[in-house]
């Protein structure tokens, strides 16, 4: 299951953390994002321990989307030692999301 990335917690759980950290940038009514959240549950399940995977409701997280420079949705960014490591805009398949980051695993 993916965490809720906020503004309260982005420090801790994203820069803080130990493994790499996929944030997934949504909203509740993009249809993109909706075809994208299975897919990310799925990673979540399946990189439990190695990765963390969290999402930022843009809507109720203004703060942050701006901080990253979202201008489209869904967008993905890969957190790696507290620093970003990748992005990756638009609704991708599996596979194309895993590669940002399984060279860190």
């Amino acid at each position: 299951m993916s965490l809720a990335i906020t503004v309260d917690n982005f420090e801790s759980e994203v820069l803080g953390s130990q493994v790499p950290v996929l944030i997934d940038f949504w909203a509740p009514w993009c249809g993109p994002c909706k075809m994208l959240s299975p897919v990310i549950d799925q990673i979540a399940g399946e990189y439990e321990g190695r990765v963390k995977v969290g999402k930022v409701n843009i809507d109720e997280n203004a703060d942050l989307a701006e901080r990253h420079g979202i201008v489209s949705i869904p967008t993905l960014i890969l957190y790696n030692k507290g620093e970003m490591a990748a992005q990756k805009t638009g609704a991708a398949p599996k596979q194309a999301i895993v590669s940002l980051f399984k060279n860190l695993l």
